[in-house]
């Protein structure tokens, strides 16, 4: 079964480099009906592999000044709440809840990626065409898309202060249960809510998601530790190299194709993904 880790790796990175996040969300269900893994395994597992892939993509964020790094310590850590409660409350609910309660996240995550707001798809096909290109100078000025706007007072540079804590307290908790109890990285969540909520570029909010991302899944994971788990850790290893390599693929994958189209396929394999194992819940009822 190690041979299938590599593929099978490769499609989830890609689909969190095209992308900026969803990758746990599918990769739970691969570990679950491709590889095997009981659901509270394939969850824990799934914080290695998000969680390292996270980390491995966010450095080079870090590097160019596109992660929030203070911003994201603080979602993180107000998140550490969220992710400590999540954990102790999926260890609680049988497998078969579980999987349930995951197809349901799947299908509101493909709503969610349907109902996206055109903007915000133009912004990131705008981001994702000027990085080709490495031309992104005004992207901290607030200049996306090609359309000038003033920056919020703690997206100038230098100014990395969070002025609206209660908001961000909100998406870190929110954020915090979503990995704890289901193992995702939440950055369909996380992105959405840095860009219209608090107001990043799109730049900003993917580079500050992927840290938060890898943040959350190290104490998700430290959680799990606690309360003892058993992986496979060579399958698992295989799958989070494979996932990485996947990530590369998927950025190049995201300069060559339409920002909308890639979201609109992926909501729709959520749709599939979600049928699927609902069905396979009533079926073994």
């Amino acid at each position: 079964m190690l041979w299938i880790a590599v593929p099978l790796g490769l499609l989830t990175g890609a689909v969190m480099g095209a992308l900026g996040g969803g990758g746990a969300i599918l990769t739970i269900p691969v570990l679950i009906y491709v590889v095997g893994m009981p659901p509270h395994d394939a969850t824990t597992a799934s914080l290695v592999i998000i969680g390292v892939s996270a980390a491995a993509t966010a450095i080079s964020h870090i590097r160019g000044g596109t992660a929030r790094v203070p911003e994201a310590v603080i979602l993180a850590a107000v998140g550490t709440i969220g992710t400590y409660a999540g954990s102790l409350a999926s260890a609680a609910v049988a497998a078969p809840v579980l999987v349930v309660l995951l197809a349901s996240l799947l299908a509101v995550v493909g709503a969610l990626m349907l109902r996206q707001s055109s903007a915000v798809i133009e912004d990131l096909g705008s981001l994702i065409d000027g990085a080709a290109e490495g031309v992104a100078d005004g992207a901290d000025d607030g200049a996306v898309g090609g359309r000038h706007r003033p920056p919020p007072a703690h997206d100038r540079a230098g100014g990395h202060r969070v002025r609206r804590f209660g908001p961000v307290a909100a998406v870190g908790i929110g954020v915090g249960l979503l990995t704890g109890f289901f193992g995702v990285g939440g950055g369909f969540a996380i992105v959405p809510a840095l860009t219209l909520v608090l107001g990043y570029p799109m730049r900003a909010a993917i580079g500050t998601s992927l840290l938060v991302i890898a943040l959350n899944s190290a104490t998700a994971l430290g959680a799990r530790v606690i309360q003892g788990v058993s992986l496979d850790w060579p399958l698992v290893g295989t799958f989070t190299l494979g996932a990485i390599v996947g990530g590369l693929i998927g950025g190049r994958l995201a300069r060559r194709a339409s920002p909308e189209t890639l979201r609109r396929g992926f909501a729709m394999l959520l749709f599939l993904v979600a049928a699927y194992m609902l069905g396979s819940a009533v079926a073994h009822r």
